[in-house]
Order: structure tokens, then sequence, then C-alpha cells
């Protein structure tokens, strides 16, 4: 089983029932302000990537359950530590690795002084219950002597998760839960939650915060061997060039280098879940051939900011069975998977010459391509070709002579307009016309990467179809500053994932919901699109009636 997971997964507040007491957690996350500064309050607040957690109160609820070693494990046991509680599922490849790094490298921020704090886990996967899944996980991750990773049957999880109230979901195959981690006194009290953001380059940040929330319930208030500023880290995105360490000690440069590069981004222990070494063996044969058959050359990052140790990629390259015909680079501080979007691993990232994204393919969900579909997907997508940027100009002669309706949203272009309420009766307004509402934010990079796909599609659609931007959980200044350089021949609104649940529950940014004419949706699509081709062919099916 996989876990599927977009970007800010749990923002919507429907789906994070983290109310304890008389806690009632609304708008967890910070959104990113307009300015900055070097105060750590302020770069807090402008850094969406952190969360600084939210202050509970009342005991914390008492459980027994297995660890890893089959040992029963209650609670109480550690009753004069500071604990830090994750809920994780231990097949994830996409956010629960982030919590584990991040638990990790708080205690050891401590010193000294962490070994009077616990890091416990808990298991989030009703199909992954067994202690040979929570000592797999805590294997791969080399946590097998850091934490206790705990399980039990379904009944005994399903009262822990009710308890702490964490949601778990599956659907089509795929785990969704919530990414909660709890901050637990000596004296056995809730003193804070966190969620997780699926942000790589953060990681280290997150952790500061939670090393000086744990010692501040520690005697003394002992020293946090770190002082790493909370400014938010800016991705490196497929049109900017960047230069990144080779295993073998070479380097090797991606981004806009002049032809298409296809990427594959992965890290060591996807090999717990899917059958890493092969796979890369096989993909030999796309690189070996590649250059023959006119395809983009083939480059593996391996997401080193999330790998349990700095010997985890030379040690499971030297256990492969065959060399590698093409580069492995490493992305050591996140801001490559941060910058192209990546949501899970595996995770294929196809981009043009010009640092577009063309495609993108998610291994954990979706599983692995044969050389035939690799070569049929990736040839669709060059065929298909990058979306150029459609200028406000070309939008506008596209579009003119629209209805009278259409051209008042094209008249609007790159404008945040008005709040949800207003969103609310312009939906109303566009009664008998399809609308494409497409529910985004400034920081979220799947959502940079998708924006163009948008721009082409309304300036090929807007005659016939009413586009709309939602932009969620964001300031306004940041989403104007968006807008400026991501152009498109709509407008915006301001609202929060929460108000928009009257149409659609928001599972992650980016969603695309397609309303019919009689303001019914007839389709939400959770995450960014991956082609031109798909978007097109979702409005083809969803908003002009195939």
């Amino acid at each position: 089983m996989r876990q599927r997971m977009t970007i800010t997964l749990w923002q919507a507040v429907g789906l994070v029932a983290l109310a304890i007491a008389v806690v009632s957690i609304v708008g967890l996350l910070t959104s990113p302000g307009s300015g900055s500064s070097d105060s750590p309050t302020a770069q807090l607040a402008d850094n969406p990537a952190l969360d600084t957690g939210t202050t509970l109160s009342g005991r914390a609820p008492a459980f027994t359950l297995s660890d890893q070693f089959g040992r029963r494990v209650s609670l109480s046991d550690f009753t004069g530590k500071v604990v830090m509680l994750a809920f994780n599922d231990p097949e994830c490849t996409t956010v629960c690795p982030l919590t584990t790094t991040e638990m990790v490298d708080a205690k050891g921020m401590l010193g000294a002084a962490g070994s009077h704090v616990a890091l416990l886990g808990v298991g989030a996967n009703p199909d992954a219950t067994s202690i040979a899944d929570v000592r797999a996980y805590s294997q791969v991750h080399d946590l097998m002597h850091s934490w206790q990773f705990l399980t039990g049957p379904v009944a005994a999880l399903k009262r822990v998760w009710h308890a702490y109230h964490i949601e778990v979901q599956v659907e089509q195959g795929a785990v969704d839960h919530t990414p909660a981690l709890y901050l637990i006194s000596p004296q056995g009290d809730l003193a804070k939650v966190y969620l997780t953001e699926l942000a790589y380059a953060g990681i280290h940040q997150q952790a500061q915060i939670l090393a000086r929330d744990a010692a501040s319930l520690l005697p003394g208030d002992p020293k946090v061997d770190s002082n790493l500023s909370y400014a938010r880290i800016a991705p490196v995105e497929p049109a900017q060039t960047a230069t990144v360490a080779t295993a073998d000690g070479g380097s090797e440069r991606v981004g806009p280098t002049g032809a298409p590069r296809l990427l594959l981004f992965f890290d060591t222990w996807d090999s717990e879940v899917t059958g890493l070494g092969a796979q890369l063996a096989r993909l030999g044969r796309y690189a070996s051939g590649a250059a023959v058959a006119g395809l983009p050359a083939l480059t593996v990052l391996d997401e080193g900011s999330v790998e349990p140790t700095p010997q985890a990629l030379p040690r499971f390259l030297a256990g492969l069975t065959f060399p590698l015909s093409y580069p492995v680079g490493i992305d050591s501080s996140g801001r490559l998977a941060d910058g192209y979007g990546v949501e899970d691993e595996p995770w294929f990232v196809l981009v043009s010459a010009s640092g577009s994204v063309l495609w993108h393919h998610d291994v954990s969900t979706s599983g692995w391509l044969t050389d035939a579909a690799l070569v049929k997907a990736v040839r669709a997508a060059l065929a298909h070709g990058p979306t150029a940027p459609v200028s406000n100009a070309a939008a506008a002669q596209a579009l003119s002579g629209s209805p009278p309706v259409l051209t008042a949203l094209h008249s609007q272009s790159d404008e945040i307009v008005g709040s949800a309420s207003a969103l609310k009766q312009r939906l109303a307004d566009l009664h008998g016309y399809p609308v494409v509402l497409n529910v985004w934010a400034s920081w979220c990079a799947p959502c940079r990467i998708e924006f163009p796909l948008l721009a082409a599609a309304s300036a090929h659609y807007g005659r016939q179809v009413a586009f709309l931007g939602a932009d969620a959980e964001d300031t306004v200044s940041a989403a104007k500053s968006f807008l400026s350089e991501h152009p498109v021949s709509y407008p915006s609104y301001e609202t929060t994932t929460e108000a928009l649940s009257w149409l659609a529950s928001i599972e992650g940014l980016p969603t695309t919901i397609f309303i019919d004419p009689e303001g019914k949706v007839d389709y939400v699509h959770i995450g960014q699109y991956s082609s031109q081709g798909t978007l097109d062919a979702d409005i083809g099916a969803h908003a002009l009636g195939g």
C-alpha cells in the first residue's frame, strides 16, 4: 500500500480534527507574508513550510502497543521524559520520512539533554500493522535503535487514532492520514501538536522549532545546538540552472541546459516498498539507447535531505550488482525537490530544453512504467511540446468576441478581485457556462509548475468555458506578485480551503474543480496536472461534455 499526499494536504480543516479538550485548531499553518524581516517571529510568519505548533492542554491519552522488537510499550513508560509522538505509515514514501528526519534531528540538536527525549511512532496504515512492517521502516531509515515504532491490532490502533484525533483513510489502495506530531511533557501532559509540511528544504528549520519547544519542557531549558534562520528557503525551479554533486565525486548540471531532460527523484529507503535496485538497472536500458532514439538523457537525483545518513547512498550503490550508466546526483538541500514539485518518491519529471515541466509520474502510487510505456509517455509529452508562455496580448486576441459574461472575466485577468463570498456569487452569475476553478497559492511549488498549462488552456477554451482561480491560505500581496509573473486570462479570489468546502473537500494544492453549467461539481482533480494533454482532456470530458 502507498500513501497519497498532495502539497499541504491537511490544511482542510474538515480533514484535520485535532481539537483536544478546549483547543480548536483552525488555521494551523501560518500564511506567507509579503515582506521580510530579520526577526525569527517575522521569518516564521513568512514561511509556510514551517509549523510553529498549536498549544494543547490536558493529559496525553494513554496507550500500550508493541514496538519493532515485539516488546510491549506504554506511554507511561516515558514519564519524566519529553515525548515526541508521530503517526506514520510504515510504507510511506512521502511526508512520513520528513517527520522522522525532523524528530531525529531535533533530538540531536539537544546534545546531552537529548537523553531526556523519547521518540515514538504509532503506525497509521490499517493494512501494515505487523511487527515486520514497523521493523522494516525502522531498518531502512536507520531508526532501529533511535526510536520505538509502535503497532498492534487494527482495533487497538484505531483507539489510539481516535484518542489523538488522527484521520486515516484508504482510497484506491493509497493511505491518507493526518501527519501529526505531538509534543508531550515529562509529566505526561499534551504540550503542542505540529503538522509536517511536504517541504524538503525546511526539514532542519522545523527540527529546530521542535528542539527549542522540547528544551522549554526540560529542567533548566537546555541550550539547543542550532541557530538556523527561519527565513523561507527558496526552491530551485526547473527554469533555473543548478549544479549538484554526484555520487562518484563529480558534478551534474540540471535546469534549462539546452536539451530536454528526464529526471528521477528517489531515496534509498524506497527499496522498502518497491524494487528500486532492479528498476534502476532497467532504466539503464533507457539511458543507453536515449541518444540513438532521440530521447532525453536521464539523470537520477537522490533526495539527500531525507536520507538517514550520508553513507546511505554510497552503501546502496555499492550493493548493486551492476554499474549505473547515467549520473546519480544528490539533492542535499531539498531545494530541487521543492522546486520541481516532488510530492512522493520515486518521482519522474520530464523537463523541456527551456526548463518547463512537460510530464511527471508518481511511481509510488501509479507503479513503475515498462520500458515501452516510459518511452511512449516521454514521446507523447515531447510531441505536445513545452507550453509557451501566453502573453496578455495573445490571450486577449484569442478571446476576442467571447460572450459578455466571459469577456467580463477576461477583463480582470491576473487580478485578485474579491473574497470567498464574492467567488460564490461569481459562480452563481456564471450559471449556464461550465467553470474550471483552480485552487492555488503563491508558495505552492506544484501550482507554479502547473500555472502555464492553465494559462494556455484558458486562452484556448475561454470563449466557451469560464476559468477562475481561488488563491487559498495566501496573502494578497504575495498572490499579486505571483500573478504578475504568471499571467492568466482570468481573475482569482482570496479564500481558504475551509471556505471552499461547500464545493468540495480540498485535500491539497493545487486542486482543480470542474463545475457544470447547472452549477454542480462534475469532477475534482487533486494535485498538479502532469501535462497540457491531461488538462485539456479533462476540460474536454468535464467542461465541454466529451
